[in-house]
């Protein structure tokens, strides 16, 4: 086996191998001396967050950095363990290195038959729970004929050995989904789109216009509503965000089509209305948002949650929302950086706190400014 920093061959130090990916209630975060396996959750019934006075506050935010500049059409964002960042180019088809702070990126992979097609492309990634050891890089991208999931390893510094998981994802020059990430259950969750054939949404059959629930290889995932099947909620138009609050609840950011966008709270085997409703329709077979915003506001892409507060990268609306979680509400959404760094894309919690949310300013309908595109890093507080 290579050493993970030298890439020469060797065995793994016991300092590597005493790193090991945790859940926490803002989503994985590395420790070192811990034990080989994450800490998943069992399935369960999730309690809201609590409200009222034992709620935390809800931060001010502020940018007080660049992480990264000069990223070419950034979509999906994973932080390795040694504090270097991988970040995926959707119309290159390439994934790239990074050292937060530091200029300049090493490529380290190209996606086998990854294809750009105007929102399509290389999109999601993440890396496995148990990536300290397995060193799986999990992957959404579109290909010739469909959208697809697969996995490569990352060994010394390149991605190799890629393996498709699930294909026939459908795929078309919009409503791709593309967000993948482990849940608290250490099962991997992918948002997909209708791709412009709103049927599919509504067809139990199709991935399409899903949230997707499967094993690490690619399997329906034990408890899933519909036995045998990837699917995990369905009636959706193109899912961009995905991210689990301090209970376990599963929230997803929603394009939709003219009038609202959408923030849902997912309920396995719940149907979100689209083509039939878009934003809240009160129609009592569908599952209303809770929280919408016109395309102008919004159009949102990724999502995170830290202190149960989520945070929605907006691209037409060109802004981060902020949505503090009350129970089994929302509170009022308050918007920051209006305008001020161009269309967002993704947003994660960052390593050591706060948040990094990426431009997408690169990606054909955006003002290109010196340094695109980049990651900004948001301080909370």
């Amino acid at each position: 086996m290579r050493d993970r920093r030298t890439g020469t061959a060797g065995s793994w130090t016991a300092a590597a191998l005493a790193v090991a990916l945790v859940a926490t209630t803002s989503g994985w975060t590395w420790e070192r001396g811990a034990t080989a396996r994450p800490a998943c959750s069992v399935a369960k019934t999730p309690a809201a967050p609590p409200t009222g006075p034992t709620a935390p506050a809800v931060p001010d935010l502020s940018v007080t950095g660049d992480v990264a500049t000069g990223l070419d059409t950034p979509w999906g964002v994973a932080p390795l363990p040694n504090g270097d960042v991988l970040v995926a180019s959707r119309d290159n088809g390439t994934i790239s290195r990074f050292t937060p702070g530091k200029p300049g990126r090493t490529e380290v992979g190209s996606v086998p038959g990854s294809e750009h097609d105007n929102e399509g492309g290389l999109l999601g990634i993440a890396l496995s729970p148990r990536f300290a050891f397995d060193r799986w890089v999990y992957i959404y991208t579109s290909a010739a004929n469909d959208n697809r999931i697969l996995r490569m390893r990352y060994l010394g510094g390149r991605l190799v050995r890629p393996e498709v998981l699930v294909t026939g994802i459908p795929s078309a020059g919009g409503h791709n989904g593309g967000r993948i990430a482990f849940g608290p259950d250490c099962m991997l969750y992918a948002g997909t789109g209708e791709a412009g054939n709103e049927s599919l949404a509504q067809d139990p059959n199709s991935l399409g216009g899903k949230i997707l629930r499967m094993t690490p290889e690619g399997k329906p995932a034990r408890g899933n509503p519909f036995p045998g099947s990837l699917v995990y909620s369905l009636g959706h138009r193109n899912v961009q965000g995905l991210a689990w609050d301090s209970a376990g609840r599963l929230w997803a950011s929603e394009f939709g089509a003219s009038t609202w966008d959408e923030l849902n709270l997912i309920v396995p085997g719940g149907n979100y209305g689209w083509p039939n409703v878009e934003g809240t329709g009160g129609a009592p077979t569908y599952i209303d948002p809770l929280t919408q915003w016109t395309p102008a506001e919004a159009s949102p892409s990724g999502i995170a949650i830290v202190d149960d507060v989520i945070y929605v990268a907006a691209l037409r609306g060109q802004r981060l929302w902020q949505v503090p979680i009350e129970g089994t509400k929302l509170g009022q959404p308050k918007a920051y950086f209006q305008g001020t760094y161009g269309r967002l894309r993704t947003v994660l919690p960052a390593p050591g706190g706060g948040l990094w949310v990426t431009t997408s300013n690169t990606d054909g309908r955006g003002d290109v400014h010196d340094g695109d595109d980049r990651v900004l890093r948001v301080t909370l507080g």
